[in-house]
């Protein structure tokens, strides 16, 4: 009889590795293929690792100088016009607590990390000679046999297992060949994410975001910074670097006619961005097509005979506004399904009845609870008031309330009116506001 593995994993981003992790502890025989050179080779993508699993993969990764840039212990949410800037702050101590609840990271260094990560439990499991984590390969396509999957196929080379984990991110072109997503995805469910790492010197970068040690800022902006495109932009800070970039609407991006980069770099030219930035020097550029967190952009379902997706591929992702959420699902979803899959290896059962409790376990995970809950939210962030009409507000308030010019002062109650009717209606903002939250 053939060998075969006890699971498949294709894809060593950060669902692929943490559901590998999770294999390779259960003692489980596993091949994980990554189409990169090195996990991580072709992920420039990088930002914030939300949430405590990571801590469970790799217990006290704190301890270590590699793998994540630095810990989030300022949280700012900034409103913009074309020549202002509105910010709600957060800074605390609490954060500075490990295991920390949010680290920043540079994806080519942190997924290769984690598979190193991966090696070492494999090295120490029972099989260490009978897993492997395979670079430098594609997967062409998914083996069935009787309307089951049983294995893959890179070139010439067949593969088979008990089951496999499809992790290969949003351009998921396996599950689509399977038929658990349609051709395409529709171009109101995905949007374009672009950004710049920018070279900075570490104590420089450190002064002028006030960080100490490793603690670390993340920044969301809305308004300006998108430039009428549906959308808002983020800037986080590495250990000497920054990276810096948008999330714009695919759809509206090709309906008002503009580049990503176009966009990006009118941006980086705001007063405030050009400060945040200044003498930074440009070492990555990327774009990368992700979710809009809208969850009827899910596929039609995440499991069948042999078979889950996890990770961007299910297209688990949440933007409510608090912040963007998508490694965080994807690591969660990773785990699960492979506990998933151990659980159908005890009983030798690895049918689409079985495989449902990966689905259950999510649904039951604050995964799936969050995105059902903040589906308004993501709603309410993609209408036009929220990237025009409330920043422009916000900023003409601020403008007034903080401009001293030997004048009568008006009441911040009449400032507000008289922004209101330079921007908005009364009525327009009771519904927002209502929306908001219903929504929140």
């Amino acid at each position: 009889m053939e060998e075969k593995f006890d699971c498949i994993i294709v894809g060593g981003g950060i669902a692929g590795l943490s559901a590998a992790m999770t294999l390779a502890r259960a003692d489980a025989r596993f091949l994980l293929i990554e189409r990169g050179e090195f996990c991580g080779a072709k992920n420039v993508s990088g930002g914030v690792l939300w949430g405590s699993d990571l801590a469970r993969l790799v217990p006290e990764y704190w301890k270590e100088e590699s793998g994540f840039e630095r810990f989030v212990s300022h949280r700012r949410l900034t409103f913009m016009d074309d020549q202002s800037a509105f910010s709600v702050d957060f800074k605390s101590d609490h954060f500075s607590e490990a295991p920390y609840t949010g680290v920043t990271v540079l994806r080519a260094v942190f997924d290769a990390w984690l598979a190193g990560k991966v090696q070492e439990a494999i090295d120490n499991s029972a099989h260490p000679d009978e897993s492997f984590l395979a670079t430098d390969i594609l997967v062409e396509e998914v083996i069935q046999e009787d309307g089951r999957v049983t294995g893959i196929r890179s070139g010439e080379e067949v593969f088979h297992a008990d089951c496999v984990i499809i992790a290969e991110g949003v351009n998921n072109l396996l599950t689509r060949q399977i038929g658990l997503e349609k051709e395409y995805v529709p171009g109101d469910h995905v949007a374009v994410g672009v950004k710049e790492v920018l070279k900075l010197d570490a104590a420089r970068l450190a002064d002028r975001f006030q960080l100490n040690g490793r603690s670390g800022l993340t920044n969301e902006f809305v308004g300006a910074c998108s430039d009428g495109v549906e959308g808002g932009g983020f800037l986080y800070t590495n250990q000497d670097s920054i990276s810096l970039g948008l999330v714009l609407g695919m759809n509206d991006l090709r309906d008002k006619g503009k580049t990503p980069y176009d966009v990006l770099n009118g941006f980086k030219a705001h007063p405030v961005i050009a400060d945040m930035i200044r003498d930074a020097e440009t070492v990555e550029y990327s774009a990368h097509v992700v979710s809009t967190g809208d969850i009827k952009g899910m596929p039609s379902e995440i499991f069948a005979d042999g078979v889950m997706i996890a990770g961007e591929a299910a297209h688990l992702l949440l933007n409510a506004g608090k912040a963007i959420q998508g490694m965080d699902y994807a690591m969660r979803s990773g785990i699960l399904a492979a506990e998933t899959a151990i659980e159908a290896k005890k009983s030798a059962d690895f049918s689409a009845s079985m495989l449902g409790n990966y689905r259950k376990a999510l649904e039951n995970s604050y995964v799936l609870q969050d995105m059902r809950s903040f589906q308004d939210a993501v709603h309410l962030l993609h209408r036009q008031e929220m990237f025009s009409t409330v920043p422009d507000l916000i900023c003409d308030f601020g403008r007034q309330f903080f401009t001293v010019d030997s004048q009568p002062t008006p009441k911040a109650s009449a400032m507000m009116r008289a922004a209101i009717k330079r921007h908005a209606s009364y009525w327009d903002l009771v519904k927002l506001g209502l929306k908001g939250a219903k929504a929140l």
